[in-house]
C-alpha cells in the first residue's frame, strides 16, 4: 500500500444505505485514508450491499470483478445487508478479503488495519438475533439533501422480506441525540434533511430493541423547532403507522414538505395478507384522502410489489384499477423476487418471470402518466425549489417543496438555494 492508504465506497440499495456509507467514509478519512472515486484506483474497496432483490446481489458480484480487472492488489471489503445474510456466499467470490455483518461494519478501520493479501476471505459477523444497540448515521458532502438516520431494524414479519434478518429488531436513536445530528447538519449549511430508517414510524424503541420510549410524532414535533434547517422530508412511512396527527402536522408545518412515500405492494386485500402486511386497502385509502384533504398539493409516491406468488391476473387488475383510483404522483415499481428464508417461498402457485415483467412494465406506465398528470396540475403555480450544486452538462437539478424534479441551465448563485420558481 501506500503511505497515505485510499479507500473508494459504493453503495447499492436504500437511502439509509446511503446515510451508513457516507458516515463511514468520514470515518475512514479520520483513520487516515483518502477517500477516491469507485472508478478510479484505491487501496481499498467498499462495497455496502443491498439484499432486497437479486439484482443487488448480482451488481455486488459484478463490482467485485470490475475491482479485480481494474486494481486486483487492492483490498475488497463488502459489508450491509447482503453480507449478514449469506457471509459465505460472499467470502467465496475472488478477490473479496473482507466480510463484515451488521454488528461489525462501523469497526471497518480495525478490520483493514488486520487484513493481509493473500489471506483468505475474513468473516466478521454474528447471528443477527445479537445484533443490538443503534449506529447514528448522516449522509454528508454527498448531495444537497442529508439522509439523517433515526431507527434502524424491523420487528414485522412481512412473507417477502428479509430485512429483520439483515438488520435486527427494531430500534432507534433518541430525540436529543436527532436534534444534536440535526443541529450539527444545521451549522454545516445543510438545508434539508431527509429522515431515514427500516421502519421509519416505529421510531422510538430503545438501542436494544425495548419498548417504546418516544414517538415519531413527539420526534418531528421536535424537530420542526430546530433553527437552520428549513425543509424535512420523511423518506417512507408504512400507512399503519401513518397517524392522523403525523399528516395534520406536517399539513401546518412550514418546515416538513408536502411528500409522503407510503408502501402498499399490493391492492388486493387477498395478497396484501399473504404477504402478511398490516393493513388493508382500505386504510390505505383513507390515508390518502386525508392527506389530500388537507394538503390537494401533496406529492404521494407508492411502493409496489408485482408477480408475488399467487398473484393472479384478477388480483393483479385489483392493484391496476386501485392505483388508479387513488390520487397519487408517482409509483416505486419492484418485481418480485424470490428471497432465501422467507415464507413467500412457500405460497403457490410462483408467477412466470415474464409475467411479472409484463405487469411491472404495466405500473411504470401508469407511474409516468400520475407523474404527468401530478405535474400539469401545478402549471401556473410558484413553488420553492432547492436546486443541489451538482452540474452535469450545464445543467443543474433541483426539486419543489413537494418533490417535482426541476432541470434549469447551471447557475453558482443557485446551488444549494432555496429559489422561488414559476411552473
Amino acid at each position: 500500500m501506500s503511505q497515505k492508504r485510499s479507500v473508494a465506497f459504493h453503495t447499492l440499495g436504500c437511502k439509509l444505505n446511503f446515510s451508513e456509507t457516507s458516515t463511514l467514509s468520514r470515518m475512514m478519512e479520520q483513520e487516515g485514508f483518502e477517500k477516491r472515486d469507485f472508478d478510479g484506483l484505491a487501496d481499498v474497496y467498499v462495497i455496502n450491499t443491498c439484499s432486497v432483490t437479486d439484482n443487488a446481489d448480482k451488481e455486488c458480484r459484478q463490482l467485485v470483478r470490475r475491482i479485480q480487472r481494474r486494481s486486483p492488489e487492492s483490498f475488497v471489503v463488502i459489508t450491509g445487508c447482503y453480507a449478514q445474510l449469506k457471509p459465505k456466499e460472499i467470502a467465496e467470490i475472488p478477490g473479496v478479503d473482507l466480510v463484515l455483518g451488521a454488528a461489525e461494519k462501523f469497526n471497518i478501520a480495525q478490520h483493514i488495519r488486520e487484513l493481509s493479501k493473500g489471506d483468505p476471505a475474513r468473516i466478521c459477523s454474528c447471528d443477527i438475533d445479537e445484533v443490538s444497540g443503534f449506529h447514528a448515521s448522516f449522509s454528508q458532502n454527498d448531495r444537497t439533501r442529508t439522509f439523517l438516520k433515526v431507527q434502524d431494524g424491523c420487528d414485522y414479519n412481512c412473507s417477502f422480506c428479509t430485512i429483520p434478518m439483515a438488520r435486527g429488531k427494531s430500534r432507534s436513536d433518541s430525540i436529543e441525540n436527532v436534534l444534536k445530528h440535526a443541529r450539527k447538519l444545521a451549522s454545516d449549511g445543510v438545508k434539508e434533511i431527509v429522515l431515514t430508517g427500516v421502519n421509519l414510524g416505529d421510531f422510538g424503541k430503545g438501542p436494544e430493541g425495548n419498548k417504546h420510549q418516544e414517538d415519531f410524532f413527539g420526534l418531528i414535533q421536535e424537530l420542526d423547532k430546530v433553527e437552520g434547517i428549513e425543509r424535512y422530508r420523511i423518506s417512507s412511512i408504512e400507512p399503519n403507522l401513518l397517524t392522523n396527527d403525523i399528516i395534520a402536522f406536517v399539513a401546518n408545518s412550514d418546515k416538513f414538505m408536502p411528500h409522503f412515500h407510503i408502501p402498499l405492494q399490493s391492492g388486493s386485500n387477498e395478497i396484501l395478507g399473504l404477504m402478511r402486511r398490516r393493513y388493508k386497502r382500505e386504510l390505505y385509502a383513507e390515508r390518502v384522502k386525508l392527506i389530500k384533504t388537507l394538503m390537494p398539493h401533496c406529492a404521494i409516491g407508492v411502493d409496489v410489489i408485482v408477480g408475488f406468488p399467487g398473484e393472479t391476473d384478477a388480483h393483479f387488475k385489483e392493484t391496476f384499477d386501485f392505483l388508479h383510483s387513488l390520487d397519487i404522483s408517482y409509483l416505486h415499481v419492484f418485481t418480485y423476487s424470490e428471497r432465501d428464508h422467507t415464507k413467500a417461498l412457500e405460497i403457490k402457485p410462483v408467477i412466470p418471470v415474464h409475467t411479472r415483467n409484463e405487469r411491472n412494465k404495466t405500473l411504470r406506465n401508469l407511474s409516468y402518466m400520475k407523474m404527468q398528470y401530478f405535474t400539469e396540475q401545478h402549471n401556473g403555480q410558484t413553488r420553492k425549489v432547492l436546486f443541489e450544486a451538482f452540474e452535469k452538462n450545464g445543467m443543474m437539478e433541483g426539486y419543489t417543496d413537494n418533490y417535482i424534479r426541476i432541470t434549469t441551465p447551471y447557475r453558482q448563485e443557485w446551488a444549494n438555494e432555496i429559489v422561488e420558481w414559476r411552473m
